[in-house]
């Protein structure tokens, strides 16, 4: 019996709406590459990313996330606060609830290195994080109870 396709949210930081754009259209394309159906869902930074999550995780209507941000080091440590708070609250939904999650929020010094990694036509950390959470759906179908 055939697999019907992931469906996946995608949660998008908009801080950045310009890196966020292309973070975005990188990871749809990835996904619909894939024949992967998605969703999208935006929050106003990286903050707020493993907040989103938790809730799409209760609501149980999707097999994977795909978390995309930007933050950009300023001034203050307020960026080391935000980056590691969304990771640590990203990974910590990711293992205590077996959800297949792609990491796609970028930490750079300026906006240029972001805007390279975010191009999809350039390093495309969104697609990154897209296939990232494929391959954790395909992994947890491999070892989940309801193997065929």
């Amino acid at each position: 019996m055939k697999k019907k396709p992931p469906h996946i949210l995608v949660v998008e930081a908009r801080y950045y709406n310009d890196i966020g754009d292309q973070l975005a259209s990188g990871a749809i394309a990835a996904l619909k590459a894939a024949g992967a159906t998605h969703e999208r869902l935006v929050v106003p930074g990286a903050f707020e990313l493993p907040a989103a999550v938790a809730m799409a995780i209760a609501g149980g209507r999707y097999d994977g996330y795909v978390a995309l941000g930007c933050v950009i080091r300023g001034e203050t440590s307020h960026y080391d606060l935000v980056c590691n708070e969304a990771a640590r609250g990203l990974n910590d939904l990711a293992v205590r609830h077996l959800a297949p999650l792609g990491f796609g929020i970028l930490t750079c010094e300026n906006g240029d290195q972001a805007r390279q990694r975010a191009d999809p036509k350039g390093k495309n950390k969104g697609g990154e994080a897209a296939r990232a959470c494929l391959a954790m759906i395909a992994l947890a179908r491999e070892l989940g109870p309801s193997r065929s």
